[in-house]
């Protein structure tokens, strides 16, 4: 069995992760440069930014090592997205042990369950940030977006699985709470990069997002059930 989910894991991860790569190089790539230059133009905001949905934020700092444009840059996003895809893969393998998938179409239906855990609904309070662009306090959004994603997960798994409608209000309730709270947000809203630059930004890291849950699901079932064949 832990044979079986490593290396459902493995490969569906390697796979997801160049399909990710790939669609972040020609479209969500470019826009960060091009954000960068006018954060190089301009006095850096002194609150962090990230870069992408789910990345970590950082302080811009002119002696810290950054990976140059180019091969570089290509290498480092391909390693990064490669531990993210075989970890959300790994849980989806996982999870398969509990409830396997009877279509490669279930496994999509699983993938999109992750895209709206672990990107769409922490997306809806903290949308992906071009650099230059004023943030909360790193540890208060942290906590907000592992709270959202947690509450979401647990609201889904409530409305899906559960037999009792009482149960599947309150996985309702769940998905909307975080949002009721809302997320933190700086004092001041500031950016550098133009308005539309920034909203082309968030459909694009939303669309690749949602390409790679989607891949996600459908390989790591095909997958998983190829190797339950004899």
């Amino acid at each position: 069995m832990i044979k079986r989910i490593a290396s459902t894991a493995g490969f569906t991860g390697l796979l997801a992760a160049l399909l990710l790569t790939l669609l972040q190089s020609f479209w969500v790539a470019p826009l960060i440069l091009q954000a960068e230059t006018y954060e190089s133009a301009t006095p850096a905001l002194e609150a962090p930014h990230e870069h992408a949905a789910g990345t970590a934020e950082h302080h811009h700092d002119s002696e810290a090592w950054s990976p140059q444009d180019g091969w570089q840059r290509v290498l480092s996003t391909t390693g990064g997205n490669l531990v993210v895809a075989v970890g959300f893969a790994l849980i989806l393998a996982a999870l398969y042990t509990l409830r396997a998938p009877k279509t490669v179409i279930s496994g999509a239906l699983w993938g999109l369950g992750g895209f709206a855990v672990f990107c769409l609904a922490p997306t809806l309070g903290l949308p992906p940030e071009l650099p230059g662009t004023a943030a909360a306090d790193l540890a208060q959004r942290q906590a907000w977006w592992v709270g959202t994603a947690a509450a979401t997960a647990v609201g889904l798994a409530l409305i899906v699985f559960a037999h009792n409608w009482l149960l599947k209000i309150v996985g309702a309730v769940l998905l909307v709470v975080p949002h009721v709270i809302g997320a933190p947000q700086p004092e001041v809203h500031q950016m550098l990069a133009p308005e539309a630059l920034e909203a082309e930004f968030k459909v694009a890291s939303l669309l690749t997002n949602a390409a790679f849950w989607l891949a996600l699901g459908l390989i790591s079932a095909w997958l998983y059930r190829r190797s339950s064949q004899p």
